[in-house]
């Protein structure tokens, strides 16, 4: 129980360092001139073209999506729904990630925490990310069989 109770605080502090570190910002100023804390550079711009390109993909693949489903072809191609799906939740949690990137929140308490591991961190991101390319592998194994052995062999009927 301990070590479990151990395990959970070291996760915690480790989290909190990477949390801490990722908050700070230099800040440079030359005597007797005042200085913004929030610096728009070559940072904010990468961030919002991210963001801009997140926007992007979701439309694209919400607009695909709802057209799969309106006719009737989400149950016939379900690797290229699923596929599809997966990038509109990848690409869903790229703007919230980088939204919450760009408001550069001060991170503290159990709300902190929580954002700073599953959006600092860009986890949800790369969940969907990993999950696509997974699908896509088995689409293309799916194809392959259907060129190579067209006499049924599919992994889907």
């Amino acid at each position: 129980m301990t070590e479990q109770s151990s395990t959970i605080s070291d996760l915690s502090v480790a989290t909190a360092n990477i949390c801490n570190e990722l908050d700070k910002t230099p800040i440079t100023a030359a005597a007797n001139s005042m200085t913004s804390s929030f610096v728009i550079g070559t940072d904010f711009y990468l961030k919002f073209t991210v963001l801009l390109m997140g926007a992007v993909g979701t439309v694209g693949n919400g607009l695909i999506l709802y057209a799969m489903v309106a006719s009737k072809q989400h149950k016939k191609q379900v690797l290229i729904f699923n596929q599809n799906a997966l990038d509109f939740f990848s690409c869903f949690h790229l703007i919230i990630t980088y939204a919450v990137q760009i408001c550069n929140f001060h991170l503290t308490g159990v709300v902190g925490y929580w954002l700073c591991i599953l959006f600092i961190s860009e986890c949800l991101v790369w969940w969907g990310t990993n999950g696509s390319m997974v699908n896509l592998a088995i689409i293309t194994i799916d194809r392959y069989l259907k060129v190579v052995h067209p006499a049924g062999w599919s992994i889907l009927p």
